[in-house]
């Protein structure tokens, strides 16, 4: 049985679009933890995560005519914060380290290690991700924990592909040596 995540709230989507604040409210509620855990893993600032929060929920009701069932409604809000959140950072002038220079990237694995080693709390992990640089860590975040391709990752920032894929594997890398720097 497949669902059809076009049909999935429809009816509050609707009361929403008709401007029926309870409606917007139940919206609220059903999305705002997981888009303010978008928000957060990009920004890594509680405060700013929560400002762009309020910013994509105000726009995305304001846009909410033009929600036109062609993807899940989450699908559609995540996109909108996704974009606040990288206009914040343009908009800091964040230093997005993106070089087209391949000569010093290797694609070879991950130096090899022991996995009973690798064992780390969430909350290891979570600390590791927030110390890479803006760059890094938004597309870390787009590919391994919202799930996007490095396609959508190039079209999204305006970079290659092969430019996604290298600062994915940088920022990997980068998790790891912190991560064993801690357990040491």
């Amino acid at each position: 049985m497949s669902i059809n995540y076009s049909e999935i709230h429809k009816d509050v989507i609707e009361a929403s679009k008709k401007g029926d604040i309870k409606a917007q409210y139940k919206l609220y509620q059903l999305y705002s933890r997981a888009m303010f855990n978008i928000c957060y893993r990009m920004i890594n600032s509680r405060e700013e995560a929560e400002d762009l929060l309020q910013e994509s929920f105000s726009e995305a009701f304001f846009q909410l005519e033009r929600f036109r069932y062609e993807s899940s409604f989450g699908a559609w809000l995540k996109r909108i914060v996704i974009n606040k959140c990288l206009n914040e950072l343009k908009r800091k002038k964040a230093e997005l380290v993106f070089s087209d220079d391949f000569s010093y990237f290797h694609a070879e694995e991950d130096e090899p290690c022991d996995e009973a080693e690798m064992k780390y709390s969430v909350k290891q992990i979570h600390e590791a991700i927030g110390q890479l640089a803006d760059g890094y860590r938004v597309i870390f975040s787009l590919y391994l924990l919202e799930g996007y391709d490095h396609a959508e990752i190039a079209d999204i920032m305006g970079i290659s592909e092969s430019t996604s894929k290298s600062q994915y594997m940088r920022a990997k890398r980068k998790v790891i040596k912190i991560l064993q720097k801690s357990k040491s």
